[in-house]
């Protein structure tokens, strides 16, 4: 998403642009698949912050509204517990939210979630501009800014998620959530990433008419509209240089392609340490950041076609059932590096006829997050036979919370962290590259612009990191670092 949204921004600007794509579709992880009757989001499921997108469309030739119909989703959520507690969170009302907290959890809870919010609120302000919306090269930079002070007390980088002192079990694994977003643990990531939870309230939660992965699609049109060539089936094996700038790429089938300005959307661990070879001093710094970086925890979904029923099972759009020990959920993804044995599970359930091809039918992505693929620093997840074990046991704690599945099941795949490295390149199946785990990792991500001229990092790996809105961010601050601003 990250490449074609930057390609018909440079297209639109008047530039010659190729796109080389390793796999036989375009949209990387975006994608709504169809299995028989049915039709899954199986990457992102929820659109927010759907300005980027709005501002992509407009720039590059006829709005949004023209080629998506955007239906925002209420309830946004519905969390479940296992103490059999409920609340389900407004779209695009805190006061409606703040008031199903108060309901279902009490008055002090609602204070607390308000508090927070505030506080998540102030943390998005001061965050927006120089950490999402600009390129960030430095430190220093950040430095120099007149309002360095008060930016610093209101983000408080040394202060962790779990630093916010929520005192309720059910909202602190609700913020906790939000770590998960970025695929990095609450107990060490940034106290700043609950401005996701305020960015999710404040411009609502979206679904798209047909599945999310309907905004690949238009994006992929628009940029044939704007002139950009795409090559399929078509991976690249080297990025060239002669030490200082860019003079090409290298196909698979072995021709060399001279190009002045190279932009990878493949992961940055891939790009700095298999595309670019030799001892190129220039990129020591780049490397080095990447080997300290932690990468993003994986997922393990179900797809699940589902025959109509007579007893409705109450469930929302975006539904997660909590575990009895959330903390658990982390110590065995990034400690033992082994299958969550009590996993939150995220099911989302369209309510979208054209998801289905029959009436009463239903399509539900169920999604837990779970170790890396690999065998030294992750999972070995190749045993079809243990997937298989595990993907019951996940049917098994859904119907344990009272939500039939079995006897309706028509459909059941199964995706592992090491078919998503397979299918898209992502190393281990990291969903969102690296994660936001420490204080530092926002400077340890790979920088839109690379140390070598002519050569961008743009897609979820690069500044400002994954998701579809910050990957629609790193597009245009991409295409301005190209053209310059004034385009855009």
């Amino acid at each position: 998403m990250g490449g074609m949204t930057t390609a018909a921004r440079l297209a639109k600007a008047g530039h010659q642009v190729t796109v080389y794509e390793a796999s036989d579709r375009h949209g990387g992880k975006c994608r709504t698949e169809w299995i028989g009757n049915y039709a899954f989001d199986t990457g992102p499921s929820l659109l927010t912050l759907p300005a980027v997108y709005r501002d992509f469309f407009q720039r590059t030739g006829e709005v949004m509204g023209r080629v998506l119909e955007l239906v925002p989703v209420n309830p946004s959520f519905d969390y479940r517990f296992a103490d059999g507690k409920s609340v389900k969170f407004a779209n695009l009302s805190r006061k409606e939210t703040l008031a199903a907290i108060t309901e279902s959890l009490g008055a002090e809870a609602g204070q607390e979630w308000d508090r927070v919010m505030r506080t998540a609120e102030a943390m998005w302000d001061v965050s927006r501009e120089p950490f999402i919306e600009s390129e960030l090269r430095s430190i220093a930079s950040l430095l120099k800014r007149p309002t360095l002070l008060r930016d610093i007390r209101i983000i408080a980088p040394w202060k962790t998620l779990r630093g916010l002192k929520i005192k309720d079990i059910h909202l602190r694994n609700i913020l906790d959530r939000y770590a998960t977003y970025s695929g990095s643990d609450p107990r060490v990531a940034p106290a700043v990433l609950a401005s996701i939870a305020f960015v999710e309230e404040a411009f609502g939660a979206w679904h798209i008419k047909g599945g999310v992965g309907k905004l690949a699609d238009a994006v992929y049109q628009r940029c044939l509209d704007r002139g950009v060539k795409f090559e399929f089936n078509s991976p690249i094996t080297a990025i060239n240089h002669n030490g200082k700038s860019i003079t090409g790429v290298s196909r698979g089938d072995g021709r060399l392609i001279e190009y002045e300005v190279v932009i990878a959307n493949a992961d940055a661990s891939l790009v700095y340490n298999s595309l670019i070879s030799g001892k190129v001093g220039k990129l020591k710094r780049t490397r080095k950041n990447l080997a300290k970086a932690e990468p993003s925890l994986a997922g393990f979904s179900l797809l699940l076609g589902l025959r109509p029923t007579d007893q409705p099972t109450g469930l929302s759009h975006h539904n997660v059932l909590f575990p009895k020990d959330y903390d658990e959920e982390f110590e065995d993804i990034f400690s033992r590096k082994v299958p969550v044995e009590d996993p939150t599970i995220y099911i989302c359930a369209p309510n979208d006829d054209a998801m289905v091809k029959h009436p009463g039918h239903e399509a539900w992505f169920v999604l837990v997050n779970a170790p890396r693929h690999g065998d030294s620093d992750g999972f070995n997840w190749n045993d079809k036979d243990a997937n298989h074990r595990y993907a019951m046991k996940i049917i098994d704690a859904i119907e344990a919370r009272g939500i039939s599945v079995r006897d309706r099941l028509e459909v059941l795949e199964i995706r592992t962290p090491a078919d998503l490295e397979r299918t898209v390149m992502a190393p281990g199946g990291s969903i969102y590259g690296t994660s936001s785990n420490g204080a530092r990792s926002a400077f340890l991500r790979a920088k839109n612009r690379s140390p070598l001229k002519g050569l961008y990092c743009v897609g979820g790996s690069a500044h400002p990191g994954g998701g579809l809105p910050l990957v629609g961010l790193s597009a245009e601050i991409v295409a301005q670092a190209v053209v310059g601003p004034t385009t855009h």
